[in-house]
C-alpha cells in the first residue's frame, strides 16, 4: 500500500514541476490536503510527514476533527458550501474561508469571530464557468462582494477561489483559471491588496499552476479515493 509521504512526495514533485516550467517559485505554491470524510488517524499520519494545512467542507465534520486534533497544530481550512446556520462552528475554528459567495455569510462570520483570535482569512469563491448546480458569485457582482468583505471586523479578504467545470482538455482547464486571475487583478486595480489564488485540484493543478495559483486544494491524489457515507 502506498503511505500517505510517498504520495505527498508525487503531489509535491508534481508542483515543483509544474511551478519550474512556468517560471515560477515552487515555494510560492501551498499545497492544501483536502480531508473531507478522511479519518482522524489519516491527518495524523499527515501531520507526521509534515502535512499542516487541512481542507475540509463540512462544518461539523472541521469542529470534530480540530477538537481532536487539539495541540498537533493543523491549519484548517474551510472551502466548502456555507450554511448559514453552520457559520459559528466555522468561525470558532476555521484559520480559513475559501468559500465566501455571499455577503449574509461574511457578516455572519465576521459577527461569530471571537475578538480573541486572529483575523479569518478569507477568499470568495467565484462561479468561473456559470454552472447552475455550482457555488460561487457571479462574476460581474464581485467587485461589490469584494468592497463588503473587506470592511467586516475580523476578517481579512485575501483573494480568490473557484472550481472549475471538470474537463480533461489542458487549454480549457487554463482558460478558466485564468479568468479567476484577470478577477483578481481587477480587485487589485481597484484597491484590494489580494495575494491568493485558491484554484487547482488533483486533476488540473498543473494548469492551475500555470495561470497563478498560490494555493493548490488536492485530495484524491493525497488520500487516495474518497470514502462515501
Amino acid at each position: 500500500m502506498t503511505s500517505f509521504g510517498e504520495r505527498l512526495a508525487r503531489v509535491q514533485a508534481r508542483i515543483d514541476e509544474a511551478a519550474q516550467r512556468h517560471g515560477r517559485l515552487p515555494g510560492d505554491i501551498t499545497l492544501l490536503a483536502v480531508s473531507k470524510t478522511q479519518p482522524v488517524e489519516k491527518l495524523r499520519e499527515a501531520l507526521a510527514c509534515g502535512q499542516r494545512l487541512f481542507g475540509e467542507n463540512y462544518a461539523q465534520e472541521l469542529a470534530e476533527k480540530a477538537q481532536a486534533l487539539t495541540g498537533e497544530s493543523p491549519q484548517w481550512h474551510f472551502i466548502g458550501p456555507i450554511q448559514s446556520n453552520k457559520t459559528r462552528l466555522i468561525a470558532e475554528v476555521a484559520h480559513w474561508v475559501h468559500s465566501v459567495d455571499r455577503e449574509k455569510i461574511a457578516r455572519r462570520l465576521s459577527e461569530q469571530r471571537s475578538a480573541d483570535l486572529p483575523a479569518l482569512e478569507i477568499c470568495l469563491q467565484v462561479n468561473v464557468s456559470g454552472e447552475q448546480t455550482k457555488s460561487g458569485v457571479d462574476p460581474g457582482a464581485l467587485p461589490a462582494l469584494a468592497d463588503a468583505v473587506a470592511g467586516l471586523a475580523g476578517l481579512k479578504l485575501r483573494g480568490l477561489m473557484a472550481i472549475p467545470a471538470a474537463t480533461d482538455d489542458e487549454q480549457a482547464q487554463r482558460r478558466a483559471f485564468a479568468r479567476l486571475r484577470t478577477l483578481l487583478e481587477d480587485l487589485q486595480h481597484r484597491g484590494h491588496p489580494l495575494d491568493t489564488l485558491s484554484m487547482g485540484m488533483s486533476h488540473d493543478l498543473e494548469a492551475a499552476i500555470a495561470e497563478g495559483a498560490t494555493i493548490v486544494r488536492v485530495g484524491t491524489a493525497l488520500f487516495g479515493e474518497r470514502r462515501t457515507g
